[in-house]
């Protein structure tokens, strides 16, 4: 499984930007730093999709070749992104975006935002759901998916789907337009420190 094994956070595009910590999944590309904290914020749903489509591709290597060596490494890359990286990525989100939308935006946006937010709760417990049959695979004791682990892992990357385009459509555009450059200065410093990057 030549593709699948290729980890979460490999990219053959440019290196990160300096302010970008290399221990964290999923910081190899693209290059954007934290001073543009909502290319951040995309950079990161590019990762997420990326990992995504690694997930996908286990799922079709483990049907037809079953779990082996590769496969245990791609869960590994799946299970190290959505555990580590895309948690932090939501908690910007919620500190960031959300609050300020709530408070000054039209009441179409305040709906979004809350309907973002209940996404968020949502997909934590399908991630809880989605990972035991990635962590089965690492602890080896299961042979492949089963209907229930594919209905999660399905369920989880729906969610994500459509979350990521509500947000890139409406919730970032309107949120950055509300924030002043010393604002988004701050964000961006306060994404860094919670990933140690400062």
């Amino acid at each position: 499984m030549a593709q699948a094994s290729v980890p979460a956070s490999a990219s053959a595009s440019a290196p990160a930007s300096a302010a970008a910590p290399r221990h964290l999944p999923g910081f190899s590309a693209p290059a954007v730093g934290f001073e543009q904290p909502f290319a951040m914020l995309e950079a990161c749903h590019e990762r997420v999709q990326r990992t995504l489509g690694l997930l996908g591709r286990l799922r079709e290597h483990v049907r037809k070749q079953g779990v082996d060596n590769d496969a245990r490494q791609a869960a590994r890359d799946v299970l190290r992104y959505f555990d580590i990286a895309a948690p932090l990525h939501h908690q910007d989100e919620e500190l960031h975006v959300f609050p300020l939308l709530l408070a000054q935006a039209t009441p179409e946006v305040r709906a979004l935002v809350t309907r973002l937010q209940h996404d968020h709760v949502a997909m934590t417990t399908d991630w809880a759901a989605a990972r035991a049959g990635l962590q089965a695979l690492l602890d080896e004791s299961a042979t492949g998916f089963t209907p229930q682990d594919e209905a999660a892992l399905d369920r989880f990357a729906m969610r994500y789907d459509a979350h990521i385009a509500a947000e890139e459509g409406v919730a970032y555009p309107a949120a950055a337009a509300l924030l002043p450059p010393a604002s988004l200065a701050a964000m961006g410093q306060e994404m860094a420190a919670r990933r140690g990057a400062v």
